[in-house]
């Protein structure tokens, strides 16, 4: 029996690797297929199995320009003597073509975004050309049939959250179910807190970053920020010296900056919101806006964890920030730790086991998944 995972890319160490990291631990024999692979950018875990890279691979650096080529050097893998294969969703991955044998479960953070629920956004709001609009309209509608279509290819999906799932339904018209992605809340402890709040976040934006960066600036209130990306210079303008950009944070650092902040910021929407259940892991309350998958992770009672606010913009977060302050004395740090140890890595790898050792109900064949996979359980 040969299993094999599929991931959309491995060119850096964030939510969705870490799902190829458990993937892996439950699946120690598998081969690995991805569009670009950057060894030097992942874990030894990732890189102790065999990753086969697309054709696309010499060109990695431009891997945003190539989404027109993805579907191509999707299909062009071979996985026919493959039993099982899994899917790692959120960029193109579900996309593969497998023999009519072998059993297909998609996890899925999220159909693509930029297709699907931001593309408007990404459309009118955050190009600002209007050549780039011209072009890319007729481009995203071909990626869209074909996403649409290439979920027919999937024999389970599987989402990271209750939002998510409702979105797989939306856009592909497929049930799923929920198993949320594995956080290492051990990892994380609880400390006194000093006096800043905490962003955790690619500087995308779709994360709303510059919300928080304005009210902050504007009250002269601490704020850190752990992350890069795009937005960073755009955001770095709209910062006064309260703010401070702390980078990419390294795993080793990163458990001390939440534990020694008052509470994390969020305030786009999230798929889940794995930075939500790393600052509840260390004690810590989260303030967002009400949307997403993050209200799912903090919750606003039993315990208190969860400050949210229904308006977009520096308003609503204002009112979350005010929200949370009057009640931060009341708040359990223990109680919060507690609730976040539901989304372990362990619990992660026993509900994924768990669908992994199911026989598929619509093969005739006695089909099941090699026992050195339960080593997950």
């Amino acid at each position: 029996m040969r299993s094999a995972i599929v991931h959309y890319w491995l060119l850096g160490m964030r939510g969705g690797e870490k799902v190829i990291e458990e993937l892996c631990r439950i699946m120690p024999q598998a081969d690995i297929f991805t569009l670009f692979y950057d060894p030097e950018r992942v874990s030894p875990l990732i890189r102790s199995h065999n990753v086969k890279a697309s054709f696309l691979n010499p060109l990695r650096r431009h891997y945003k320009s190539l989404l027109p080529m993805t579907p191509l050097a999707l299909e062009t893998f071979d996985l026919r003597n493959y039993d099982l294969v899994v899917s790692s969703e959120s960029g193109p991955a579900k996309g593969v073509i497998t023999s009519a044998q072998t059993r297909h479960i998609c996890y899925c953070h999220s159909p693509m975004r930029y297709l699907w629920d931001l593309y408007p956004a990404y459309l009118y709001e955050w190009t600002e050309s209007a050549v780039k609009r011209a072009l890319m309209a007729p481009l995203a509608n071909y990626l869209r049939l074909w996403d649409y279509s290439s979920a027919a290819r999937v024999d389970q999906f599987i989402a990271n959250s209750r939002n998510v799932q409702k979105r797989v339904w939306r856009a592909y018209r497929r049930t799923s179910e929920v198993i949320y992605p594995p956080v290492a809340v051990d990892r994380f402890f609880h400390a006194a807190a000093d006096d800043y709040y905490l962003i955790v976040s690619e500087l995308a934006a779709y994360k709303r970053i510059g919300d928080a960066i304005r009210l902050f600036t504007k009250l002269g209130r601490r704020l850190k920020i752990a992350g890069d990306g795009p937005e960073y210079r755009g955001l770095k303008n709209l910062a006064g010296p309260s703010i401070e950009f702390c980078g990419r944070v390294p795993d080793e650092e990163l458990p001390g900056l939440y534990a020694h902040s008052r509470a994390l910021l969020v305030p786009g929407e999230e798929d889940f919101g794995i930075v939500a259940v790393e600052a509840m892991a260390s004690g810590k309350a989260v303030i967002g806006l009400g949307r997403g998958g993050t209200i799912e992770s903090a919750p606003v009672v039993n315990p208190r964890a969860g400050f949210y606010y229904s308006e977009v913009g520096e308003a609503g977060l204002l009112s979350g920030l005010d929200a949370f302050e009057a009640a931060e004395d009341t708040l359990s740090s223990i109680a919060i730790r507690a609730h976040a140890m539901r989304f372990s890595e362990r619990v992660f790898r026993r509900e994924m086991s768990r669908i992994l050792l199911e026989r598929e109900e619509d093969n005739a064949d006695d089909w099941t998944v090699p026992a050195v996979m339960s080593a997950g359980r």
